[in-house]
């Protein structure tokens, strides 16, 4: 908008003179009008509030209504029968909500920080002139109109049209994306509207000035400026709930379901027993209540209450894991949703690259020299003049122009610190930079003499150079070592490189003219060494690489290239281009380009968006304000935690503390192990529900089957709810911390609809429920089998009245065998794909430890005296135990047949 504008008029539409600026009454009318010059805060989300938002969760609400069905069955049997209220259901049921939102809470609490890093980023202070005197104030107080005062080393304040530049330039590199400084011209005059990053009349809110000096007007603040367009867009991006959210919800419905058919079921067999003749001694109407009651309470038990937080347990731990890989994890599901990326989007600056512009190749005596070459001796004078015709410095702070840095670099690299050097040649005069000459001539007394370096761009250098030194010795320039000069220039240009050349001459008076031409290097901003191979990794791992970033096509193509991101003869997408396409055909051009050049914080929001509409999970790397909105869209953000700014980081879900893009393939890599074991807990937990409530309903149903007496339930509340808690539990959190397994990377990315129950979950789940229930069932009838030879539902239902002895064993039998055949089903979870003698091999101790601890506790409350009172359990004698361990060991059993199964069939497909 202002940069189509001429300076003159930009300063005539806001009413104000150049040379005194605003008044006080013209300040405080625009300050009413246009308001502070500061960004919207965002409203603190309270600490409660943060914690009330975990129980905003399905399976939260289905453990609830456990805990609510369970208070009114206690409440119903205390007035009934005058038994004591059970409050251990409902505490229990409880206290794993509690558990499970005070851990996410703990992991989440870190507030949203993006704006307020935004609003912090913005200059404290300005030199802004007003009523024709040069004031120093704060930011906030600038209002459109304000002249601004602009030198090396001061942050613009606000968005301005400049009006006078000298040798101006500025870093936009996190706001655009731009690797290289930016010089202004408040010449120029654009006939069209064009890209932020190209607007050479414009200088941007947050970016600082790293050389020269000039003014602006202000013309834009606080939510009007580009960086408050950034705000906003933070503001209006929606949280979405990861893939493994969406399962969990599909999980508790499911559970919701099967709670309601349980009941209905369960309530309508009991009924048919009840018009069979058998009602309950109060009454047909106590008997309706009590088997309503009953049934209720059996669903109750196939809620798995340690789900939530054995599951949040699962991510903490993944969290852990993270940080050990240089990730710091700021909510936990996005730990998850990296094991479903597909696509991983990257800025360039910082993130691929070490946003820092290197010296990679130099000509010098006639020949290219590239990396360590360009470090030999014969680059030394070469880089010695570079180096001292720089204004940087990097041995006591890195300070100055990013290109003139490189160039001071580069000689230190060849031990020739800018320091000794001038104190070997001090500077006596020079000739600054300017845009018409595109050059920098220093002056340096030097062993008794004057010697003179000028550096600037190739054909500059030409214009003023006579003389050529190759070797050491000096000969008159002909045309043809101009074309070889010029060829070695292109060639490193083709490749993206900024050229310098270096000229010099011995003479008394600082003169650009009769030089000696030295040599010329080519700088880059190069990749990040560890790229390359992790841009492999997810190849083979079918995950895509984009890059997407401000700097320019030619500059884009040449990196991706070389990180093997794109292909020989691949071209980039710009930003205009992306203007012109409509969303469903940036759909269709996402699924092959993979650079995107010249970008604005918009697009790089729209390209995330077009290809997570194509069905794929996206990861956003980025180290920049710009990048800030994007991260937030993806259904990752990924921020740099060194280089990276504070905005960036706080909109990202996980931040890298090491810069290392290859940090992100082994979070990806973490991410589907922790997923397969989030998996494998899910399981292994249902599974248990559904032998428990299969052992109840089997028992219920055989009751059908008996007259005068009823078969007793198999197990009690306290029995089910130990299961739950303990012999489930403990497993699930050792399965949760378990080893990812091998050649996990060379998989490909699953669907992120993909159900917990596909590829065999459900015949996994059913199948060992069932498997569990058998086992556990004839445990039951095993006592009364064995010892009182009752073989018949009569016979056995009599024994149970007639010795209430034989009843406590036979529920401890059954009790025990649904405890430790979970112990031994932990084992075969552990890898559906082996047998379970690798878990003498893993360095998951928490499995041994859970089994052990686990076979202990349950021996404990069946045989200490006093604790299996309360358990309602009774001793068994070294003959039961064997019987219930032949039974108890029946899953792993199971599990090795499979195994075996699985390896003659894969034997079968290799013949």
């Amino acid at each position: 908008m202002f940069e189509t504008k001429s300076a003159k008029e930009v300063l005539s539409e806001l009413n104000v003179d150049p040379k005194k600026g605003l008044s006080q009454s013209e300040v405080d009318e625009r300050l009413a009008k246009y308001g502070l010059n500061k960004l919207a805060e965002k409203k603190k989300v309270p600490l409660i509030l943060i914690f009330l938002s975990n129980f905003n969760d399905p399976m939260i609400f289905i453990l609830i209504a456990a805990a609510l069905l369970s208070i009114a069955v206690s409440i119903f049997n205390m007035v009934q029968y005058g038994e004591s209220f059970d409050f251990a259901d409902p505490v229990i049921i409880m206290s794993v909500c509690v558990l499970n939102a005070i851990i996410s809470t703990v992991q989440e609490s870190k507030a949203e920080k993006s704006l307020e890093a935004l609003k912090k980023m913005s200059s404290p202070t300005c030199v802004v002139r007003r009523d024709g005197v040069l004031v120093e104030l704060k930011a906030e107080q600038l209002v459109p109109g304000d002249i601004v005062i602009l030198e090396e080393g001061r942050t613009i304040p606000a968005d301005l049209r400049i009006i006078e530049a000298i040798n101006l330039k500025t870093d936009e590199s996190s706001l655009t994306g731009e690797s290289l400084p930016v010089e202004k011209n408040a010449d120029i005059v654009f006939s069209d509207e064009v890209s932020v990053g190209d607007r050479l009349n414009m200088a941007y809110m947050s970016t600082p000035v790293v050389y020269g000096r000039g003014e602006g007007v202000v013309v834009l603040t606080g939510m009007q400026t580009e960086t408050g367009k950034i705000a906003k867009m933070l503001s209006e991006s929606d949280d979405d709930t990861t893939p493994l959210q969406k399962q969990l919800a599909k999980l508790s419905k499911f559970l919701g379901i099967l709670t309601i058919v349980i009941v209905l079921v369960l309530f309508g067999i009991q009924l048919i027993d009840l018009a069979r003749g058998n009602p309950d001694s109060q009454g047909w109407i106590s008997g309706i209540v009590k088997n309503f009651m009953f049934a209720i309470s059996l669903a109750v038990a196939a809620v798995p209450e340690g789900l939530p937080a054995v599951v949040t347990i699962v991510l903490a731990l993944g969290v852990q894991r993270m940080v050990r890989a240089n990730t710091i994890v700021r909510k936990l599901p996005s730990v998850e949703t990296l094991g479903a990326v597909s696509v991983v989007c990257s800025d360039k600056t910082g993130t691929l690259t070490q946003n820092k512009m290197t010296v990679v190749r130099a000509y010098v005596n006639e020949k290219i020299l590239e990396n360590d070459e360009a470090l030999s001796d014969e680059c030394k004078f070469l880089s010695r003049g570079l180096s001292l015709c720089s204004n940087a410095t990097v041995d006591e702070g890195v300070y100055g122009d990013p290109t003139e840095i490189a160039l001071v670099d580069y000689a230190n690299k060849m031990d020739q610190h800018k320091a000794d050097l001038e104190k070997e040649a001090p500077r006596i005069d020079e000739y600054p930079f300017d845009s018409v000459r595109k050059m920098m001539s220093t002056q340096h007394k030097y062993k008794g003499k004057k010697i003179i370096f000028t550096k600037g761009a190739i054909d500059s250098i030409l214009k003023v150079a006579n003389r050529i030194e190759i070797n050491g010795e000096v000969r008159e320039l002909t045309n043809k070592d101009k074309k070889n000069i010029m060829a070695a220039s292109d060639s490193m240009a083709l490749d993206a490189l900024r050229v310098l050349g270096l000229a010099y001459k011995y003479a008394d008076e600082l003169k650009e003219e009769q030089l000696v031409f030295v040599g010329l290097v080519g700088m880059i901003d190069p990749p990040r060494p560890e790229v390359p191979n992790a841009v492999s990794i997810f190849k083979r791992a079918n995950i895509n690489t984009i890059m997407i970033t401000g700097d320019h096509k030619t500059t884009a193509v040449a990196i991706a290239k070389d990180l093997g991101i794109a292909e020989e003869g691949e071209e980039a997408l710009s930003g205009e281009e992306i203007d012109a396409l409509s969303p469903e055909e940036l759909q269709e051009k996402v699924k092959t380009v993979h650079v995107f050049a010249r970008v604005s914080p918009q697009n790089k929001v729209q390209i995330v968006n077009a290809i997570k509409a194509n069905g794929a999970i996206v990861a956003m790397t980025g180290d920049g304000v710009n990048d800030a909105p994007s991260l937030k869209n993806a259904d990752i953000g990924i921020a740099m935690g060194i280089a990276g700014t504070d905005v960036a980081k706080g909109a990202a879900d996980m931040v890298l503390t090491d810069d290392n893009f290859a940090s992100i393939e082994k979070a990806v890599e973490e991410g589907r192990g922790i997923y397969a074991n989030i998996r494998k807990t899910v399981l292994f937990l249902l599974s248990s529900n559904i032998a428990e409530v299969l052992t109840m309903f089997v028992v219920v149903i055989m009751s059908l089957f008996v007259t005068d007496y009823s078969l007793p339930t198999p197990l009690i509340a306290i029995h089910i709810l130990w299961v739950n808690l303990i012999t489930d539990s403990l497993p699930a959190v050792a399965l949760g911390a378990d080893e990812k397994e091998e050649g996990i990377m060379e998989e490909k990315p699953r669907d992120p609809k993909e159900s917990l129950f596909s590829n065999g979950g459900y015949l996994l789940t059913f199948g060992y429920g069932a498997l569990i229930t058998v086992c556990t069932v004839f445990a039951y009838l095993m006592v009364p089998m064995v010892d009182y030879h009752c073989y018949t539902l009569q016979d056995i239902a009599r024994c149970f009245a007639e010795n209430p002895g034989a009843l406590a064993m036979s529920q401890t039998a059954a009790f025990s065998v649904l405890g430790l055949s979970e112990l031994f089903h932990m084992l075969g979870m552990t890898s559906i794909k082996k047998t379970f003698v690798h878990n003498f091999k893993t360095k998951n101790k928490l499995i041994w430890v859970a089994f052990i601890l686990g076979f202990a506790l349950q021996f404990a409350v069946v045989e200490i005296p006093g604790l299996n009172d309360f358990f309602s359990c009774a001793s068994l004698d070294l003959i039961h135990w064997l019987y219930v361990l032949a039974l108890s060991i029946a899953p792993l059993v199971m599990h090795e047949i499979i195994v075996l199964i699985l390896f003659i069939k894969k034997k079968v497909r290799k013949q």
